[in-house]
C-alpha cells in the first residue's frame, strides 16, 4: 500500500513500534502508519518534521531507505526540549509527521553506476544511512562502496551492530571505522575522520558523500581535494535551523538559498556560492 501524503503541510499520524538505543544520547525510532507500512514516500537524503503535539516539532533526516516499505526510521540525538521528550517515550506512542522535505541525493542520476565513498562523523551517519541502504538494496546499479565512519568514542558509533553484521558483508564494500582517542576496549583505528581519509588515500574515481559536524566536513573536503577529487564529485547534507520546511519562515536562509527547499543536499561546488556567514 502507498501511503503518500500529497500535501506536505498536513501532518499524518505515525505509531512508534520500536526504539533502539544506539549511543548514550542517540535513539533510533521506528515509525509506521496506522494502516501499516511507511507514512509517505521519500528519497534518500530527504527529511521530515516529527512532532509530539503540545510539545513541539523539528526536522530530522529519514534514515531508513525508500526500498523499505514496512516502516520509516529516524535516528535522533538528544539535544533539546523536543528530543528530550522523544527520548522518554515508549513503543506504542503516536507522533505526527510532515514531509518529505528538501531535495535528495541523486541516486538514480549522477550517482548511478558510480563508485561511492561515504564519509560520516557522529550522528552524520544518519542521513547517509538511507543512501547506503539504498545502494546495497540496488547493488547492481553501483560500483564499489567505501564507508568511512568515525565518532568521539566507540560508544558513540551509531548503528554499530548493523554496520558490523550487515554492511561489512555486502559485496564489493569496505567499511573503515575510527574513534578520536584510544580506548582500552577498542582495537580498531584511532584518529580523526579527515586524517583517516587522507591515510586511506582513496583514488578519485568515486563520488563522495560527506556528512558530520561542519568542522569535519571542512577538513574532509580539503583532504579530498588534496587527493585529486573535484568539488563536483562531492556531496554533503546540511541541516541548518530548518523550521517550516517550505522556505517561508526564513530560519534556514543562507544568501539566496533555503536549506529546507534548495537542500539539505548540496554538491560542494554549490557551497562556494554561499556567503561567508556559513
Amino acid at each position: 500500500m502507498c501511503n503518500c501524503n500529497t500535501n506536505t503541510l498536513i501532518p499524518v499520524v505515525g505509531q512508534v513500534t520500536d526504539i533502539r538505543v544506539d549511543t548514550p544520547d542517540v535513539k533510533t525510532f521506528r515509525v509506521v502508519s496506522p494502516q501499516g507500512g511507511v507514512c509517505f514516500d521519500h528519497l534518500p537524503g530527504q527529511c521530515a518534521m516529527v512532532s509530539i503535539p503540545g510539545v513541539g516539532e523539528a526536522m530530522f533526516s529519514i534514515t531508513s531507505s525508500p526500498t523499505n516499505r514496512e516502516f520509516m526510521e529516524f535516528s535522533i540525538k538528544k539535544c533539546g526540549c523536543l528530543t528530550d521528550w522523544l527520548h522518554q517515550i515508549e513503543p506504542g506512542q503516536q507522533v505526527t509527521l510532515r514531509g518529505p522535505y528538501g531535495n535528495f541525493f541523486p541516486v538514480e542520476g549522477e550517482l548511478k553506476g558510480k563508485n561511492l565513498l561515504f564519509i560520516g562523523g557522529g550522528i552524520g551517519i544518519a542521513p547517509l544511512r538511507s543512501v547506503i541502504r539504498y545502494a546495497m538494496d540496488n547493488r547492481a546499479n553501483y560500483g564499489r562502496l567505501d564507508i568511512v565512519y568515525g565518532s568521539r568514542t566507540a560508544q558513540d558509533l551509531v548503528d554499530l551492530p548493523e554496520i558490523q553484521q550487515e554492511w561489512v558483508h555486502c559485496p564489493d564494500t569496505q567499511v573503515y571505522l575510527t574513534i578520536d582517542k584510544p580506548q582500552p576496549e577498542w582495537d580498531g583505528h584511532v584518529g580523526f575522520v579527515p586524517d583517516y581519509v587522507k591515510e586511506l588515500k582513496f583514488n578519485p574515481d568515486s563520488v563522495a558523500l560527506v556528512c558530520g559536524p561542519p568542522i569535519m566536513i571542512k577538513y574532509t573536503l580539503a583532504a579530498l581535494l588534496e587527493m585529486g577529487f573535484d568539488k563536483t564529485q562531492v556531496y554533503t547534507t546540511l541541516e541548518l535551523k530548518m523550521k517550516c520546511g517550505v522556505g517561508k519562515c526564513g530560519r534556514c536562509n543562507i544568501g539566496s538559498k533555503y536549506v529546507c527547499k534548495d537542500g539539505p543536499v548540496f554538491r560542494c561546488d554549490e557551497l562556494d556560492e554561499l556567503p561567508d556567514e556559513y
